[in-house]
């Protein structure tokens, strides 16, 4: 599947981002608003914004998945 796909199964859902940068680390928690849904990633500093929220969508979209929320 590729990227663009994942990000479509995403679409139209409202996702909060929070970002804590912790030593070289950036921890970032994405919330699905319509469920509560609430996962965390951590990634590289250096990484960059963009990256950070792929990760993190990706990881929800697992999630929500993996609950039957999506498809």
């Amino acid at each position: 599947m590729t990227e663009n796909n994942k990000s479509n199964k995403l679409a139209g859902r409202e996702v909060l981002f929070e970002f804590h940068a912790i030593g070289p680390y950036m921890k970032v928690v994405a919330v699905d608003a319509a469920t509560g849904t609430e996962i965390s990633v951590q990634c590289p500093v250096t990484a960059g914004e963009m990256v950070f929220q792929r990760q993190a969508l990706a990881r929800l979209e697992y999630v929500l998945r993996k609950n039957g929320v999506i498809e």
